[in-house]
């Protein structure tokens, strides 16, 4: 502690405070959210780094030597909001009284000032700790100077830097030269992004050499370089921090200057009372409390924007150490019975910057479930119930649904009131039910959790858990569970009202403690804000739009099936010698091992054979019945699965089965179809794409799917910058054939179909981490040749070798990969000491990267396409999605211009170093148009 100075980029903390919390108000009105995060953090982190010596920076007004440089520093950047402006001044007057001196220098920025003292710490013997989310100060580390960003509990020292970035300290003002700085508007080498540039300063160590080297840089990217050669010196100068700046006008000495004074309660009491603050008001009357360098841990309660940072992504602990601001404050949860009261929180809500929502429903089934009660929350701490449907004996007398809806009906459209909810694209099922197009969805606490740890469970009641350490009343405990389960319109209202007002509540202290952590990554945040919550507003429609089957056809294709196994199953007898249940194991495993003497592949955990479909795949490969048993499950799986269940799965009322898409399940972004699954219908075998027959347009219309081509090996070529495999992108070659045409040392021309045959495999199975051995199996030759033809396609494509090498070290030092926009894609178990988990988590981060990105471009094109249709007020509706599909029910008369925007749109929707293609077809159900 003696011997810490503890520097905060007050700057940075000023927008992040702001954005975590842009809604807090006192009850004069006046914005709060920044005052209160500043405030909040500063009291953390006083307690978790302390230290001897403190300042605070922020910037000076006016210009800095930077702008008098480039006339464009900075130029993108929208004016400080009018909000945040309000409250420097306050923040000034809480830091000094905090006991933190505050420096702002002019003409140069926060970041100098801050190397500056860097430096002269160093020289006075001091350890530097510098807590900023700025990446530009990294440049800053060294075996003195250590960076903490608290929003993300991240540590950067030297190792750290390099782990982050692939550069140590010593190159980051070169990496930031080759990749510029989009928020100072520092232009650097167009299309060069992280990647380029840590290959770049592996093979040439600094951005001078590489300058020296330009000549010998080849393909579009050395061009590109070389046409800023006259600019990148500037932009060296622009990106570094300075640490000789003059501070002789503001320090008397270092570091006898930066000695904390002493907080001035009586300041600090002034502006909790004014901005109500009162838990730490409280805290100023007890003796001793939250005084200078010992705040008091008991500060913490209060945490709002920070509380998440206690359990950082990837960490094992099941909830915070710390208390959370649930805890901290009264709860007020009221139940709403009559209308003065219902028009008190529409006044309430109107004037709320932002509002929780939540439903109570009769069933989770959302196109048929009817609205029981509704729940709002716009601060903490208070929140309403509105029940609208409980039916008990002596229950009171409640405002009718039809009431409730015509007077919310206006804020729940107004897309200028923003909401917040858990799931809200289920709470817009309900509504619409109703009647009522729910709009204004600017936040999700699902999504917020899905893109900030996609990894880890999403639901409120592990989020309340994990985030604000507090157990939620659970829906057993509300409904019951098993046989005795009663539905929520049940329930008493007392007791409904405490379960949900509290889940509006929670859900509210979820997106403040959550947001944080999403604001302050510009790539999470385009995820978020750019796909997820888009892509679950398309998804609602998609939903609610259901897909036209024909029941009749679906009918006659299991009565085939059935025929089909009946003749099977008679096989399988006369290849056993007996009959037998094909769907027992036990049965089967008698057959297969002690009649017929098979070799037995593995061991079920009890100790018996198995007999899995893996199992049977590899018997099959010798044997007549196990090929025979495989046949019968897939057609079993088809009759059960779709043709004997999808006809009971239709709505009754629309003729159309509607499907849910789950969006917070997979770890790399794609969607997941249930109720009925429509994305595993198998098209490798005849009669699974029959039942594609079943999905059909109404008349006078048509199916029109468009899917993506190669999308993975398109991106492939993209993320490793591979030559070979970018030529044969942009000059429209088969891929495959181009592949085999490098690994067998022929042209194109000559690749016969067994070499594209063999090339396709590789092309594919590379990408998802396949081994020799498992390429030798799927071509069926030795694994010495299986060896060879990898070694070969690493030499012809040197690039993806290189990024499968860079992505395994990455994944080991980060413990996650990303895709192409920035999604993080957590592997746990990429350090496991088990062999086999980590082996399959090498694959697993090869991969990721790949499907991440495709999901992300899938999302992208269906929320181009729907603005489409809704911006051309198009009868054309979205029905389905599956992978990388898009399947649209097309009029007639709208044909001829989707079947030609559609592709574009979904070529469109990025740019990447390789054209994106979709191929659209056309027919009357959707195995026509596929």
């Amino acid at each position: 502690m003696q011997k810490t100075l503890l520097l905060v980029d007050g700057s940075s903390y000023l927008y992040r405070a702001f954005h975590a919390l842009p809604d807090m108000r006192n009850a004069a009105n006046e914005p709060t959210g920044a005052l209160y995060g500043i405030i909040n953090m500063l009291r953390r982190l006083r307690i978790d780094y302390p230290a001897a010596y403190l300042a605070c920076v922020f910037d000076a007004k006016g210009k800095t030597f930077r702008d008098d440089m480039y006339a464009d520093y900075k130029a993108t950047r929208a004016s400080m909001p009018e909000d945040l402006v309000k409250q420097i001044t306050p923040i000034h007057a809480a830091v000094r009284a905090m006991g933190w001196p505050i420096l702002m220098v002019e003409g140069v920025e926060a970041d100098d000032v801050i190397g500056t003292l860097t430096v002269q710490a160093v020289q006075h013997g001091l350890q530097a700790v510098v807590s900023t989310g700025d990446k530009d100060l990294a440049q800053l580390v060294n075996e003195h100077v250590t960076l903490i960003n608290t929003m993300n509990n991240e540590t950067l020292d030297r190792a750290g830097v390099i782990a982050k970035f692939g550069v140590p300290p010593e190159r980051i003002v070169d990496y930031l030269t080759l990749i510029g700085d989009t928020v100072d508007n520092i232009p650097g080498v167009s299309k060069v992004g992280p990647k380029t540039a840590v290959k770049w300063l592996a093979q040439y160590d600094t951005v001078d050499q590489v300058i020296a080297n330009a000549a010998n840089i080849g393909g579009a990217v050395g061009e590109n370089l070389r046409q800023v050669l006259d600019w990148l010196p500037k932009a060296k100068e622009l990106v570094t921090v300075k640490t000789d700046c003059d501070l002789s006008a503001h320090m008397v000495s270092i570091p006898e200057s930066l000695i904390a004074p002493a907080q001035d309660n009586d300041t600090l009491a002034e502006l909790f009372t004014r901005y109500n603050f009162k838990t730490w008001l409280r805290e100023l009357s007890v003796p001793g409390a939250a005084s200078g360098a010992a705040a008091s841990a008991s500060s913490a309660k209060a945490a709002t924007a920070e509380v998440a940072a206690a359990t950082a992504p990837g960490a094992e602990s099941a909830a915070p150490a710390q208390s959370s601001l649930f805890d901290a404050v009264e709860r007020h949860y009221e139940t709403v019975l009559t209308e003065a009261q219902l028009d008190a929180w529409l006044q309430r809500i109107d004037k709320a910057a932002l509002t929780a929502v939540d439903t109570e429903t009769t069933s989770l089934e959302p196109m048929t479930a009817q609205l029981v009660g509704i729940s709002l929350c716009c601060e903490v701490g208070i929140a309403a119930y509105i029940p609208v449907a409980h039916r008990y004996q002596d229950a009171p007398q409640q405002l009718s649904r039809e009431l409730v809806l015509q007077k919310m009906k206006s804020w729940l459209e107004d897309d200028s009131k923003p909401k917040v909810g858990q799931n809200l694209k289920y709470d817009s099922h309900i509504f619409a039910n109703q009647g009522v197009n729910l709009r204004g969805i600017v936040h999700d606490t699902l999504l917020e959790s899905y893109v900030f740890e996609s990894h880890r469970s999403h639901d409120m009641d592990s989020l309340a858990l994990r985030h604000l350490n507090h157990q939620t009343i659970t829906f057993q405990e509300v409904c019951g569970k098993g046989a005795s389960q009663i539905g929520f319109d049940e329930v008493e209202i007392g007791r409904a009202t405490e379960y949900a007002a509290e889940d509006a509540d929670i859900t509210l202290q979820l997106h403040l403690t959550m947001w944080p952590h999403i604001v302050d990554d510009a790539k999470l945040r385009f995820i978020y804000e750019k796909i997820e919550v888009p892509t679950s507003v398309v998804l609602q429609k998609i939903e609610r739009n259901g897909v036209l089957i024909d029941a009749s056809l679906l009918a006659t294709q299991s009565n085939e099936l059935g025929k089909r196994m009946l003749e099977i199953e008679q096989q399988a007898y006369d290849l056993a010698g007996q009959p037998f249940n094909l769907s027992s194991p036990k049965q089967l495993g008698e057959i297969l091992f002690e009649k017929l003497k098979l070799p037995v592949v593995k061991k079920t955990p009890s100790g018996s054979p198995s007999t899995d479909e893996e199992v049977l795949q590899k018997l099959a490969e010798d044997y007549p019945l196990p090929k025979v048993l495989l046949d019968y499950r897939s057609l079993s799986k088809l009759k059960s699965t779709y043709t004997d269940k999808l006809p009971k799965m239709v709505n009754a009322e629309t003729g159309r089965v509607h499907t849910n898409y789950a969006q917070a399940v997979a770890v790399t972004g794609r969607l997941a179809s249930n109720d009925p699954n429509l994305q595993n219908i198998p098209i490798r075998t005849a009669e699974g794409r029959r039942i594609r027959e079943a999905f059909v347009a109404p008349a006078d219309s048509v199916i029109v799917s468009a899917d993506y081509s190669q999308i993975e090996l398109r991106i492939m070529a993209h993320i490793s910058s591979d030559e070979n495999m970018l030529r044969a992108f942009a000059e429209g070659i088969d891929i495959h054939r181009a592949t085999a045409a490098e690994i067998f040392g022929t042209g194109a021309e000559e690749v016969t179909s067994e070499q594209r045959r063999y090339a396709k495999v590789i092309n594919f199975g590379l990408i998802y981490g396949m081994s020799a051995f498992g390429l030798a199996g799927n071509l069926g030759i030795e694994r010495a040749a299986a060896q060879m033809y990898i070694e070969k396609y690493f030499m012809r494509f040197a690039g993806v070798k290189q990024f499968m090498d860079m992505t395994r070290v990455q994944a080991k030092s980060q413990g996650y990969v990303e895709t192409v926009f920035g999604r993080r894609l957590w592997l746990p178990e990429i350090n496991s000491p088990n062999g086999q988990r980590r082996q399959g988590a090498e694959r697993a981060a090869i991969n990721a990267p790949m499907q991440g990105t495709a999901a992300d471009l899938i999302k992208l094109s269906m929320i181009a396409v729907q603005n489409w249709i809704e911006t051309e007020q198009l009868k054309s509706k979205m029905v389905m999605q599956v992978h990388d599909e898009l399947v649209l029910e097309v009029p007639q008369e709208e044909l001829t211009l989707v079947r030609e925007k559609l592709p574009q749109l979904m070529a469109g929707v990025a740019e990447l170093r390789v054209p994106l293609i979709a191929e659209v077809g056309v027919g009357k159900n959707w195995d026509e148009a596929h």
